[in-house]
This record gives structure tokens, sequence and C-alpha cells, in this order.
């Protein structure tokens, strides 16, 4: 009996540990997702829209980017596309990216 005890006290710290770090990454992605949302608003919502929504220019409609390919878009950033956007590479910082991408897949 005693066995079964412990390791429901044990099982119970476990679930606490993992919950407690869950909690965190979730505030750290919503942290990030909030400066992404900032960055945005100062970098790119001139041309891809405000709240990504964009009023049928030219600009991609990031509403619709792959969730799943971070380094397109890191790419698309960095280098630019075509004529239709400028490269960002002298401007933002890893971390500037790692913001918009949070931005950008939390579909604004």
């Amino acid at each position: 009996m005693r066995g079964l005890v412990n390791a429901a006290v044990i099982g119970a710290a476990i679930a606490a540990v993992l919950a407690a770090r869950v909690a965190g990454a979730r505030a750290a992605e919503a942290d990030l997702i909030d400066a992404g949302r900032d960055l945005y608003g100062d970098m790119c919502a001139a041309c891809h829209g405000r709240d990504m929504v964009n009023a049928g220019g030219i600009a991609f409609d990031l509403r619709k980017f792959p969730s799943d390919d971070l380094s397109r878009f890191r790419n698309s950033v960095l280098n630019g596309k075509n004529q239709a956007m400028p490269p960002w590479r002298d401007k933002l910082t890893e971390e500037d990216i790692a913001a918009l991408w949070a931005y950008v897949r939390s579909g604004g």
C-alpha cells in the first residue's frame, strides 16, 4: 500500500512539473507573438495589411502562409521576393524573425 501511495505522490509531482513547464512555454510563446505583432505593425503592415488582412494589393496574404515552412518564411524575409518585397536582411535580427514567425503562425 505504501508503494502505491508513493507512486501516486511521485506521479502527481511529475504532472505538476510538466503542467508548469507547459504553462511557461505557452506564456513565452504568447510574449513572442506579441513582440511579432508589434514588429509586424512597424515593418510589414504597410504592404501585407493590418492584422495580416491584405486589402487586395500584390503582397502575399500571410494568413495563408504554410505554418510548417519557417525556412521559406525566413528566406523571403531576409532576401525579399522578386521586385514585390524588399530584403530585410540588414534591418531584422534573428530574434525579430522568430517573433514575426510566431505572429504569422498564430494567424494574426
